[in-house]
């Protein structure tokens, strides 16, 4: 399972680099725009339900009340940490919260799903997936010599890894150096954080009902999260076979990362530089943010 998730995650960084890098050059004709916004919310919405097929309820469990408990504190620490200090920094209320979403919960994927309910611009979704890309890298590099230093055991590390490194590929790669102990559990520690991804949101969603006209107003919970919660189930349950979840891990892949390719396509590179270092500076700080927690309440554990 592991090895299957490093490659599936890093194909939706690509996507987006490659969409802007589309999307800025004169090779797209007007005419092909509104095919590329229709393939990036059927696509998005099918992947984040196959997402759900990825997790089993059972093995957030094993981890025990304890880490589940502190696995819950981190993303909403984390969460709700970054929005207050995006509004501190001057940074839109959209990025903000893309950043709160991708830092404290799955990197793309919960930026992917947060997008439809919130009022945000296309070049706040790509910078924030480049602001998962950057931070979780550093904090891949960074982890395992801070690891190393404090002397950390393999279970420990792990959970802090999968705790507090922003996407599952990057978790993977900070844990290795550390064990294939080390890997197992920062993997499980991981997506125990996915699962809050359908909480998460709901809370949002509502949150931005309260603040529209009623004609407006997103659902509480949109479709697509709903079927991820019921992909949850089915996986939970154990009646699928090992390859039809390889195979629906693959095509999870494939929608995600055309979501983004088109998402990608339609940022102009002049307007994602306007953010400025505010939005650089919020990332650093949501990353520092999200690794405190993880390193106080994990060793707490």
């Amino acid at each position: 399972m592991v090895a299957g998730l490093v490659p599936a995650v890093s194909a939706l960084t690509l996507a987006v680099v490659l969409g802007v890098v589309v999307g800025n050059v004169p090779v797209l004709p007007g005419s092909v725009r509104p095919g590329l916004a229709w393939v990036m919310r059927r696509s998005l919405r099918l992947g984040v339900m196959l997402l759900g097929l990825q997790l089993a309820v059972g093995q957030v469990l094993d981890l025990g009340v304890g880490t589940v408990v502190v696995v819950v504190l981190i993303v909403v620490v984390t969460f709700a940490g970054t929005v207050v200090l995006g509004r501190w920094l001057g940074v839109s209320r959209g990025l903000s919260v893309l950043v709160a979403a991708g830092f404290s919960i799955c990197g793309a994927s919960a930026i992917a799903a947060v997008e439809s309910v919130i009022d945000r611009e296309d070049e706040d979704v790509a910078t924030g997936v480049a602001l998962v890309t950057v931070f979780g890298s550093a904090s891949m590099l960074l982890l395992p010599v801070l690891g190393g230093e404090l002397g950390l055991s393999e279970v420990d590390f792990g959970r802090i890894a999968g705790g507090s490194v922003h996407e599952v590929a990057q978790v993977v790669a900070a844990a290795s150096p550390m064990g294939a102990a080390a890997v197992a559990v920062a993997v499980v520690v991981k997506l125990s954080r996915v699962v809050l991804l359908a909480p998460m949101v709901a809370v949002v969603s509502v949150l931005r009902r309260r603040e529209v006209a009623v004609g407006k107003r997103p659902p509480v919970l949109p479709l697509f999260v709903v079927g991820f919660l019921a992909a949850v189930v089915v996986r939970s349950a154990g009646v699928l076979p090992a390859p039809v979840l390889d195979g629906a891990r693959q095509v999870t892949t494939v929608l995600l990362a055309a979501a983004l390719f088109a998402l990608g396509s339609a940022v102009r590179v002049r307007a994602l530089v306007r953010t400025g270092p505010r939005a650089f500076v919020l990332g650093a700080l949501s990353t520092v943010l999200v690794t405190g927690v993880a390193f106080a309440g994990m060793l707490l554990v």
